[in-house]
């Protein structure tokens, strides 16, 4: 028997210390663990015809976990994978960490040049990857072989007769088998060390690596039960990748719970529909698009849905048509706000008893409301002052917050870290009013907002609008340099198939909406809109194109 380490706290109180009774390092690893001894002949995860119970997953992740440290991955190093939403990438968000190593799950739109510059960042001595992506790796592969670090081995999910590989390649399920099911746990020594490396959409720049804790994990799993009132044993349905923000803490929270995970490799409305009513799916989230793909699904397409679903996403919504038509279809949508610093959305707009009227309960759904439960603090303050501003629901500031569910920082950056959480809060770059209730609206990203006579104008609010008109499928809105202004709002719009319209169509019907003259866009233009690999739209990249601005010049 081992003699226990005392940690005397200075208090005042005499006869009290910390020791492994009463402090163990929160991580959420312990989720899987309990989740096999309460739960363990349940459904953890559901893929086509594969079942797991929780005692299946359990065994599978120690196995992994095993099986990186025979291959000699130590405490810290980093495990990179590429993958859809799969239960390999399921099983790889606790193996890795129960082997002391970190995941850094990564977008599967990346381009070769941007996933070489990711892997040159992480060096990983492994990647896992998933067939269908196998092309794309090979290329960073090439590009990273003239240069240091050498590119990671691959261990390869499915197509184990794959002839292009090399031959140092490991197959998943192979390398399973060489786990072993007693293998001991390698819990974090501190809370507080990483446990994941998530990366930003680059919407306004080059990715960075954001560095998540166990402790972060832990609590904001938690949050994320809490903030939607999520029960016992739900169906979570995989709408949402896994490679962004560590699909928002779902792996982990689900787990929490005994539920049930019904993996997708793709997303389409039809599968959501069949999936729902196949699996009785109680909750599933994503960025706004998703309703978009539920509201316009064919009518071959959808199921009646026997229970209400919770969806739950973040970022603009759509017109509240959209919204008012997938509520239609079963859904209760609950609108969040978040980046992946904050470890995916970190406030919610929960509809109050007294919402009645449909308008308005849809525009209030629309705000971004307030922070999540673990969330220490959200607040809108003066960009330069660091003053909060007035609760008027007209002020502009920048939206910040602090808390126990925020990153340790940027992966080798030590500059952007310091700058991030300069004045003691996370500085968003966001700009954002406060309303007499408490509810925080978002206006636009710093970089992207438009001043015009001395007035701050949110592209957000217009795009909104021009958003609504029945031909338009996405708008961007840029600000155009004016010598007697300052900037004139500048539309650039996708239309839906087979629409047309004009400019002064758009025009028309923005004054029609009553839009301030301010905030009707002199110049509309038409085509289609440039994306990185998350589908966000790259509004630098549309200054450029348009006024050949420099890409980062509005930053």
């Amino acid at each position: 028997m081992t003699n226990p380490t005392f940690i005397f706290l200075d208090m005042e109180m005499e006869g009290l210390y910390q020791c492994e009774a009463n402090y163990v390092p929160l991580t959420p690893i312990s989720f899987l663990e309990r989740a096999s001894f309460v739960y363990g002949k349940s459904p953890s995860v559901i893929y086509g015809d594969i079942v797991y119970t929780w005692n299946e997953t359990r065994d599978r992740c120690v196995k992994l976990a095993s099986a990186l440290s025979l291959l000699g991955i130590n405490r810290g190093e980093v495990v990179a994978a590429l993958a859809p939403n799969i239960p390999a990438l399921y099983e790889l968000q606790f193996g890795v960490p129960m082997a002391g190593a970190v995941l850094s799950a990564l977008n599967t739109r990346l381009d070769p040049s941007t996933l070489t510059a990711i892997l040159q960042l992480l060096e990983p001595k492994i990647i896992f990857v998933d067939h269908q992506f196998i092309q794309i790796v090979l290329e960073a592969f090439n590009l990273m072989s003239s240069g240091k670090p050498a590119p990671p081995r691959l261990v390869l999910i499915g197509g184990k007769n794959c002839a292009i590989v090399p031959s140092n390649t490991l197959d998943y399920d192979d390398l399973l088998s060489l786990g072993k099911p007693d293998f001991k746990i390698i819990h974090p020594n501190d809370e507080c060390d990483p446990i994941s490396i998530n990366f930003t959409s680059g919407s306004t720049g080059k990715p960075k690596g954001v560095v998540y804790s166990h402790r972060a994990t832990y609590l904001n799993s938690l949050a994320v039960i809490f903030r939607y009132d999520m029960r016992k044993m739900p169906v979570f349905l995989w709408t949402v990748d896994m490679f962004r923000c560590n699909g928002w803490c779902f792996p982990w929270a689900v787990a929490a719970l005994g539920g049930t995970n019904v993996c997708l490799r793709e997303t389409t409305s039809e599968v959501i529909f069949h999936s729902i009513v196949i699996h009785k799916v109680t909750h599933l989230c994503g960025a706004p698009i998703l309703l978009d793909k539920i509201a316009n699904s064919k009518s071959s397409e959808q199921r009646p849905i026997p229970t209400r679903v919770d969806v739950i996403v973040a970022g603009p919504l759509p017109p509240s048509e959209i919204i008012s038509k997938v509520e239609s279809f079963g859904f209760d949508i609950h609108h969040g706000y978040g980046m992946t610093e904050a470890l995916g959305p970190m406030t919610d707009r929960t509809l109050r008893t007294n919402d009645d009227d449909n308008d308005e309960r849809v525009r209030i759904k629309c705000r971004e409301g307030t922070h999540s439960i673990l969330m220490e603090d959200v607040d809108v303050k003066d960009t330069k002052t660091m003053i909060s501003v007035p609760s008027d629901g007209k002020t502009i500031g920048e939206v910040v917050f602090r808390g126990n569910v925020v990153m340790l920082g940027y992966l080798k950056n030590l500059q952007g870290t310091q700058k991030a959480f300069n004045g003691g809060w996370y500085r968003t770059g966001d700009l954002g009013i406060r309303n007499p209730n408490g509810d925080i609206i978002m206006k636009d990203r710093a970089s992207d907002s438009i001043t015009t006579k001395g007035e701050i104008v949110s592209t957000i609010d217009i795009e909104h609008v021009i958003k609504s008109h029945p031909f338009v499928m996405e708008v961007a809105v840029v600000g155009k340099a004016d010598k007697i202004v300052g900037e004139i709002p500048s539309a650039f719009v996708t239309l839906k198939e087979d629409c047309f319209l004009s400019s002064n169509d758009i025009i028309k019907f923005c004054e029609e909406k009553l839009l301030p003259r301010s905030m009707v866009p002199i110049n509309v233009s038409f085509g289609k809109l440039p994306v990185n690999s998350t589908g966000k739209i790259l509004k630098y990249n549309i200054d450029l194109m348009a006024w050949g601005k420099r890409a980062m010049g509005r930053n």
